[in-house]
C-alpha cells in the first residue's frame, strides 16, 4: 500500500520537486532487482535441472532387456529382467546377476545384440 500512496502523493509534486520522482525510480529499481534476478536464476538452475530429472525418468521408463546401463556405482551390465521397480543386471564374464532399484540407474548405452 505505501508504494500506491507514493505514486499518488509524488505524482502532483514531481513538477515542483525534482528529488520526488527521483525517489520513486531508486524504489522502482530496488523492487525491480530481487525480481529479475529470481528470473535469472529459474531459467538458469531450476529449470535445467527439472529437464534433467525428467529426461532420466523418460530413460529409466523406457529401458528394456537387453539394453546396457550402467549404475550410479558405476557397475555396468545387460538388463534380463524388469520388474515394477526393480531391474536384474548381467555382469562380467561369469555372468553374475545383480537386482537394482531402478533410481539406482544413472545412463542407457546401445542396445545388446544377442549372438
Amino acid at each position: 500500500m505505501q508504494i500506491f500512496s507514493l505514486f499518488l502523493t509524488a505524482t502532483p509534486d514531481a513538477a515542483a520537486d525534482p528529488n520526488a520522482a527521483g525517489g520513486i525510480g531508486s524504489m522502482l529499481m530496488t523492487l525491480l532487482l530481487p525480481v529479475v534476478l529470481i528470473v535469472v536464476f529459474y531459467f538458469m538452475l531450476i529449470r535445467p535441472e527439472s529437464k534433467r530429472k525428467k529426461a532420466a525418468a523418460k530413460m529409466r521408463d523406457e529401458l528394456i532387456v537387453g539394453d546396457e546401463i550402467t549404475t550410479i556405482g558405476g557397475i555396468v551390465g545387460k538388463v534380463v529382467q524388469i520388474k515394477d521397480d526393480t531391474i536384474t543386471l548381467e555382469t562380467g564374464a561369469e555372468k553374475s546377476r545383480v537386482k537394482l532399484m531402478r533410481w539406482a540407474i544413472s545412463s542407457k548405452g546401445e542396445q545388446v545384440s544377442d549372438k
